[in-house]
């Protein structure tokens, strides 16, 4: 895995813990959900991922956008999924996602070949 990939995920678990240190109930529902969301059900988690990366592009977070990418290479996305996926992304965000595209296939680049 790339040192780039390598640091994110430290540092995403170590603020999360951060968090949940100070957390009340609301944000430990909140973060709830959101592992819940993501759990295999009538969608694949590798469909609900894709799903997660392309709003992630849209609303332009950098963070999700990581996390996500790294998540649908876990669940075996292909290039032309991803592709495909990023495309909805680009006609439904304009632009503006272009540059978050360029990151985004730099970072598959890095990690196409990585076992996660």
């Amino acid at each position: 895995m790339s040192d780039k990939i390598d640091k994110f995920l430290k540092e995403r678990e170590y603020l999360n813990n951060t968090v949940m240190k100070y957390a009340g109930l609301n944000t430990k529902r909140f973060f709830n959900l959101d592992s819940a969301v993501y759990k295999e059900g009538k969608l694949p988690r590798k469909v609900k991922e894709m799903m997660g990366l392309v709003a992630s592009m849209v609303l332009r977070c950098d963070d999700c956008i990581t996390y996500h990418l790294i998540q649908c290479k876990k669940f075996n996305v292909s290039d032309e999924e991803l592709e495909e996926a990023l495309s909805v992304a680009l006609i439904v965000g304009g632009s503006i996602v272009i540059p978050h595209l360029r990151r985004v296939f730099e970072q598959w680049d890095k990690i196409e070949h990585k076992k996660l």
